[in-house]
């Protein structure tokens, strides 16, 4: 299948986040394989079931279509840039610094964890529905904590700072591709 090659704001953006922390973290993270939760991400095809493997993150091959039904679900057109942001890379969540402290872009470890997203954003959709708030997607959260997360505002792509059950606090961002080129990659850590 051909390579994830489009060319987006969000995508682009993500592309450098991703080469400035490749380079800043030349030894492969690793985690402990997992038979049960596959990924394209692990640089080993048959490790023992908890051994330490690394992995990178990896361009999505493949066109997937849970965008198309979570709009079908919620009634509306989801955001492009929430769209491309997890249709680009098959990875872990990223750490990073910004002007607001530590964050970790959530990242999708495989269809099955993009299945998980659907769930949990109608949920959270559910919930903006019945608080009568903007519609927002969160696409990461605030470390060490996780207290608060960051979301796109599905009508104009603003990047915000929320809490949950909370009407979103502030503005960081015009839009996500300018948030994640001011954001500073930070190593990935191992799991164990």
């Amino acid at each position: 299948m051909p390579e994830n090659t489009f060319s987006h704001p969000v995508a682009d953006a993500l592309d450098r986040f991703i080469t400035r922390q490749l380079a800043l973290q030349p030894e492969p993270p690793r985690v402990p394989w997992d038979s049960e939760w596959p990924s394209q991400c692990y640089l080993t095809d048959t490790p023992q079931d908890g051994e330490l493997t690394a992995w990178r993150p990896v361009k999505q091959q493949a066109p997937q279509d849970m965008f198309e039904r979570l709009s079908e679900a919620l009634g509306l057109n989801i955001h492009p840039d929430v769209v491309t942001f997890y249709s680009r890379y098959w990875s872990d969540p990223l750490p990073a610094h910004s002007e607001e402290g530590q964050l970790s872009l959530l990242q999708l470890w495989n269809p099955a964890d993009m299945e998980r997203l659907r769930g949990n954003l109608i949920g959270h959709a559910v919930a903006k529905h019945k608080q009568k708030q903007p519609m927002t997607l969160f696409i990461a959260t605030t470390e060490p904590d996780g207290e608060y997360f960051l979301s796109v505002n599905n009508d104009d792509g603003s990047v915000w700072l929320e809490q949950p059950g909370k009407k979103p606090l502030r503005q960081l961002a015009n839009s996500l591709a300018e948030l994640i080129d001011r954001l500073t990659p930070e190593p990935v850590k191992d799991l164990e």
